[in-house]
């Protein structure tokens, strides 16, 4: 059993299997396969299976429960087992990880998780891989979740590795995040962070500044920092009249201050324009097009790729008078559009590791290497901004990841190379706009902000303003 990555998808055919573990298992085996986000898939299938609510909650809570806790369910495979994770068929491991977050993490009968665990094998396997997994999982069954979570935790030969069993995360990661909090002198909040990557967050939406406001959004309440934000109490969105028309949109708190920060640093003045180097999927460049039209400012945005290109169309689409959307290089914009724009958004491509709570299987999809490679582009992709930003003209360098390659080290490795540019004091400029003190650590020393799942309640968004002089 050692097929790790099929060369082609095999679809999970239908037999007599709960659809709500159906659906778990295409999309667990979507996201190893063929680097689907759980995000926009899961909606997709819960959708087209028609599940009545409380089976699409289950169904919910088995994929993102398995894809938080892969890192520990495989170390209680292999002690069951006897035999690594990497022996084991792909289609079969996906198959344990879904069984074993039921047996030891959910409130579902032992005999109903294994049962349906082997009919679930028997459709994506050999015919011995059934043996296999009922046998795997009736040892799982045989001990308690706290003795299996001491033999799992009996392994580590270091805090690091603890944490990354514990809590499931990738050791460098661990680090990464260890490395980001110590910068701030909050080191001893590791694990609280870790704790927080792994729970469902809360849905926050915006109410886009002109189109809606955050009364008229039902079943919501005022957020904590963003003043265009409100906080869901349950429900879908999606059949709220203003989310359904588009003119509110689910969208993280933290998103919103980075977007904020540029069109709020200082009062907008008729006829600015403005640029999103990386808009894609539309999100920010929403707001952002929000803001420019209350303050008489013009929105373009870019995108290198075609269809994400087309995303930020749909995400714009419900203005009267839509931003235009380029498809271009942004690392050659600044060649092409030199001292251009009066503000400029870059939200750039990034490892993704601040919104874990979201996309648990980005954990597990990022490899160390990623990051330098990210990191190269992101900083060319400064560069450009800063050639196509006018003197004296605002830029918001954010990522959605607090890995200090990808955040300040960027920022400093630029701000050497480039003259001209200096940091505005983005904790006080966010300060204002929030009405309330952001608890920043030490980190705020350096003019830029942090934000944290478990500080914040926002994913781990990196926001730091720079102007060019005049």
């Amino acid at each position: 059993m050692s097929d790790r990555r099929p060369a082609q998808r095999r679809e999970v055919p239908v037999a007599r299997v709960q659809p709500a573990r159906r659906v778990a298992l295409e999309v667990i085996m979507a996201v190893r396969e063929s680097d689907a986000y759980a995000n926009l898939l899961l909606p997709v299938k819960l959708e087209r299976a028609r599940l009545a609510p409380q089976d699409a909650a289950l169904a919910t809570e088995l994929t993102y429960g398995t894809l938080r806790q892969q890192g520990y369910y495989d170390a209680v495979i292999e002690l069951a087992a006897q035999r690594p994770t990497d022996e084991i068929d792909s289609p079969i491991l996906d198959v344990l990880r879904l069984g074993t977050h039921q047996l030891l993490s959910m409130r579902v009968a032992q005999h109903a998780a294994v049962d349906e665990a082997v009919s679930l094998a028997r459709e994506v396997g050999s015919r011995s891989a059934t043996g296999f997994v009922n046998g795997v999982l009736r040892t799982i069954t045989r001990s308690e979740p706290a003795e299996w979570h001491r033999r799992v935790m009996a392994q580590p030969r270091n805090d690091d590795e603890r944490l990354s069993l514990e809590h499931s995360h990738p050791v460098w990661i661990v680090r990464a995040f260890r490395q980001a909090l110590a910068a701030e002198g909050r080191e001893d909040e590791l694990e609280d962070l870790l704790i927080a990557d792994n729970f469902a967050p809360r849905v926050s939406l915006v109410a886009l500044p002109g189109l809606a406001t955050i009364s008229e959004i039902r079943g919501t309440q005022k957020a904590k920092y963003s003043p265009v934000a409100a906080v869901s109490d349950g429900g879908d969105p999606a059949l709220w009249p203003a989310v359904h028309e588009g003119r509110a949109r689910v969208q993280d708190e933290g998103s919103q201050l980075a977007a904020l920060s540029l069109s709020r640093a200082r009062p907008i003045m008729p006829g600015e324009r403005w640029l999103d180097l990386c808009a894609g999927p539309g999100g920010k460049a929403a707001l952002l097009a929000a803001e420019a039209q209350e303050g008489g400012a013009t929105l373009v945005a870019n995108e290198i790729t075609p269809a994400r290109a087309e995303l930020v169309r749909k995400a714009l689409s419900v203005f009267r008078d839509p931003p235009q959307v380029l498809v271009q290089d942004g690392t050659l914009i600044g060649d092409q559009l030199p001292a251009q724009f009066d503000r400029i958004l870059i939200d750039a491509p990034c490892t993704g590791l601040g919104a874990l709570r979201r996309r648990p299987e980005a954990r597990w999809r990022k490899q160390p290497h990623d990051v330098a490679e990210l990191a190269g582009l992101q900083t060319a992709l400064l560069e450009s901004g800063l050639k196509a930003l006018k003197p004296g003209g605002i830029l918001a360098y954010v990522t959605c990841s607090p890995h200090r390659a990808e955040t300040k080290v960027v920022v400093e490795a630029v701000l050497k190379k480039v003259d001209g540019i200096t940091r505005l004091d983005t904790p006080a400029i966010l300060g204002e706009i929030t009405k309330r003190t952001l608890d920043l650590g030490e980190g705020a020393n350096d003019g830029h902000v942090q934000l944290w799942p478990h500080r914040h309640g926002t994913d781990a968004m990196f926001i730091c303003l720079l102007t060019r002089a005049l």
